[in-house]
């Protein structure tokens, strides 16, 4: 069994709202409420840990959410968030998988979730994985100046998503690093890196994108309405 880390300290200043991105209304409900059933649907976490941000307190309709998950403050940055939430976390064994997810990827699916999982499970020889989609655009290196400097092979790349999968005593390490370190990380898996780990890309959809603006979270509305009548999730 895994644990999973959902991070939900972001204030989303983009989207326009004055409270807490994670609980933005999608689809009739706050949009961490999606994340979580996608994890309790997968069978294979056996607990949720969530992060908020530092000083704020849910709503009573916004705790009904997260009733069953363990709650903690987050931090400033993303990582130190995951740090807090992985601290928050009951005690398991060095191997177990660990999950980090960001409430802001509202479309992530149960089947994902236990592909990450199996890849990272004890005896599997793996110790990470992340999802990640083929990135379909063109893509440029550009200079300062911003003239081209070199155009990578498209084959080769991939656009990183979460949830990223990890085992424990793996994690650990990649979070014990300087406060300045982790504040400077863009995603868990190049800490994870940095320490010599092989990271595994495991394929996932485009949908499983993350809700940064307006027209993202139109987007999310419309996917998710049309799920909760398909009865999927």
């Amino acid at each position: 069994m895994a644990i999973a880390l959902i991070v939900a300290a972001g204030r989303g200043e983009r989207l326009g709202t004055s409270g807490p991105k994670a609980f933005v209304s999608v689809a009739g409900r706050p949009m961490i409420a999606w994340s979580i059933d996608a994890f309790r649907a997968s069978g294979s976490v056996r607990e949720i840990v969530v992060a908020l941000p530092p000083g704020w307190e849910p709503s009573e309709s916004e705790a009904a959410e997260l009733d069953g998950c363990i709650r903690c403050e987050g931090g400033e940055d993303r990582s130190l968030s995951v740090r807090a939430a992985l601290e928050a976390a009951s005690a398991g064994e060095a191997d177990e998988p660990v999950l980090v997810h960001d409430a802001a990827r509202a479309l992530v699916e149960s089947h994902l979730i236990e592909e990450l999982v199996l890849a990272v499970a004890p005896g599997s020889g793996c110790q990470a994985a992340i999802a990640a989609c083929p990135v379909t655009d063109t893509i440029k290196v550009a200079d300062e100046g911003g003239f081209v400097l070199s155009t990578p092979e498209r084959s080769t790349l991939k656009s990183v998503q979460t949830p990223q999968a990890f085992s424990r005593n793996v994690l650990e390490r990649a979070l014990a690093q300087d406060d300045g370190v982790l504040s400077a990380a863009t995603d868990d898996a190049a800490l994870v890196a940095q320490l010599g780990i092989k990271v595994l890309l495991v394929d996932a959809p485009t949908e499983n994108f993350k809700v940064t603006e307006p027209k993202d979270l139109e987007l999310a509305n419309l996917i998710l309405s049309r799920r909760t009548a398909g009865g999927s999730i």
